[in-house]
């Protein structure tokens, strides 16, 4: 009979209890090469800035660049916490919301003929033409910019899910419902966790979407936020600034991202992962 201490030993030899010892060595050695490739693109910056190559309103040196942080007039906290707000919520506004209607249209059939195309439809207009149009109807402020990460966002996640919900077994649907199982209940038990790769797939696009979509509402739409800094600063050609800006804004999106590979890690198995089928 297999005891704990038994357990534990396959978990260390890397048997089915864990990843084996290849595979750990192979996560360090990616994890490694991507420290690297970063390190290596900072030193190439520092490198071409200290040699004055660049004049550095084109490109500032790191140093000026950090510095930028420490400068009350800039007021990093208030922009940072606004874009946060906006990315955030407008996000995960479109993935409740784009489930939710995904679902609508696995349930009604005649729904999904009617309106799902015209989703599509919407889905190919470009949203920052549509930049001019939001600013009327809804005015200035935080909350037009959350409805830009939004509605960016929101049309990916939509149809891909709906996707994932159509690609459950016939089969599988005709037997549960042979035993009287509820809408819902096929929902929970069979179409939910089979779409789950390809709503996290999808999350992971829209989570790249939202911070663009947010920073295109502070371009346009906006009073406070990092977009709106640094149309701001660029009357004065103040780069440094510009470019911690960017800086703080791709770190946001790594954030959502990481965020988003974390919960797939909880709830999507490996092999069922839509990157492993295709590897």
């Amino acid at each position: 009979m297999t005891d704990t201490a038994t357990i534990a030993d396959d978990t260390k030899a890397g048997r089915p209890g864990g990843p084996s010892a290849a595979e750990r060595i192979d996560t360090i050695r990616r994890y490694a090469v991507i420290t690297a490739v970063h390190l290596a693109v900072l030193a190439l910056w520092y490198a071409v800035t200290a040699a004055g190559v660049l004049k550095p309103f084109i490109l500032p040196s790191p140093g000026a660049t950090l510095e930028t942080l420490f400068q009350a007039r800039y007021r990093w906290v208030d922009n940072i916490t606004v874009t946060v707000i906006e990315i955030f919520v407008g996000y995960w506004f479109a993935v409740v919301f784009a489930v939710f209607l995904a679902l609508l249209f696995s349930w009604f059939r005649t729904l999904h003929t009617a309106l799902f195309p015209l989703f599509v439809t919407f889905s190919m207009i470009p949203k920052v033409a549509l930049g001019p149009l939001f600013v009327v109807w809804f005015g200035y402020g935080v909350a037009t910019n959350i409805f830009f990460a939004f509605i960016i966002s929101f049309f990916p996640i939509l149809i891909t899910t709906a996707r994932g919900l159509r690609e459950v077994e016939p089969d599988l649907l005709d037997l549960v419902r042979a035993l009287k199982g509820t809408r819902w209940q096929i929902f929970v038990k069979i179409q939910f966790p089979g779409a789950l790769p390809y709503i996290f797939s999808a999350m992971k696009v829209g989570a790249i979407l939202a911070v663009a979509g947010a920073i295109v509402g502070e371009f346009i739409a906006s009073s406070s936020g990092l977009g709106y800094l640094m149309i701001q600063v660029q009357t004065t050609l103040d780069t440094a600034a510009m470019f911690m800006a960017v800086i703080l804004l791709t770190l946001l999106g790594i954030s959502l991202f990481g965020l988003v590979l974390l919960l797939e890690r909880i709830f999507v198995v490996k092999d069922a992962r839509l990157e492993t089928r295709s590897a």
